[in-house]
């Protein structure tokens, strides 16, 4: 029998059971179970807050939370936001519902709409499945280099070689460029979240500003898992005719968050 056949079977129904659509229309390869990836997540959240400092700042940790409720009501599920104590510039949201937001953060993101561009972006990732797709790149690029392996049949240096630039290849040309469009599909779903919330979406590009001005170095866009700061500015910078629109609708509803970072 060939030692191809039952991977490639495997492969086969894996592909055909996992097609799915991002909410902004993309194709979507999910193999992975989101309610075991949303218990794994829900975990790590939880030794998170073990090992990582929680914010005793009660001031601080209302704003965040008056910052990200008008956020999470514009999306489906129930959403656990902690403060944590560090000086990182960073946040994150996990599948399952779970928010991080930390102290360092607060001083990038130094006003509501900025902060409310970050978690959006980051719930934009949740709702977009993009945890689930990069485990499943990840499975795919692993079947991948297992069938050149058995393929290749051979131990010399030359096919060792080749299945090395292959795994490079795979790192460069498949799992960097996903992770660059998640972070792109991110930054405009998640501008449109905080549209549709009531915050200001001009505030989203003027972060990226900043964020690039406080940036010591860059590498080329192509061997970053992140695009380029100019490419994300120019992004938001192209949909703000329609997230305005978002906003002015939010207005015209009532939506009008009013969230002071306490000095």
């Amino acid at each position: 029998m060939n030692p191809l056949n039952p991977i490639l079977i495997i492969l086969a129904s894996a592909l055909l059971s996992a097609c799915a659509t991002s909410p902004l229309g993309r194709s979507q390869l999910l193999m992975q179970s989101e309610s075991g990836l949303a218990t794994a997540a829900t975990q790590e959240y939880d030794q998170m807050k073990k090992e990582t400092p929680v914010s005793k700042n009660k001031a601080l940790t209302a704003y965040v939370q008056c910052v990200v409720r008008p956020l999470t009501s514009e999306v489906v599920g129930d959403w656990e936001v902690t403060l944590f104590e560090s000086e990182q510039a960073n946040a994150f949201a996990l599948p399952g519902g779970k928010i991080g937001v930390y102290t360092g953060m607060l001083s990038v993101a130094n006003n509501q709409d900025r902060l409310a561009a970050v978690v959006g972006h980051e719930i934009a990732h949740v709702l977009s499945h993009h945890a689930n797709e990069r485990a499943s790149a990840a499975t795919l690029a692993n079947i991948g280099l297992v069938v050149v392996g058995i393929a290749a049949n051979s131990r010399n240096q030359s096919n060792q070689l080749a299945v090395a630039a292959l795994g490079l290849g795979v790192q460069y040309g498949i799992i960097m460029p996903y992770s660059r469009t998640h972070e792109s599909e991110a930054d405009l779903l998640g501008l449109d979240i905080m549209a549709k919330a009531g915050f200001n979406p001009a505030e989203a590009p003027k972060l990226w500003e900043v964020m690039k001005s406080g940036k010591k170095e860059s590498i080329p866009e192509w061997m970053s898992t992140h695009p380029s700061e100019d490419s994300r500015i120019q992004a938001l910078q192209d949909r703000q005719g329609e997230a305005l629109s978002l906003m002015q609708a939010a207005h015209a509803a009532g939506k009008h968050p009013n969230c002071v970072m306490p000095k």
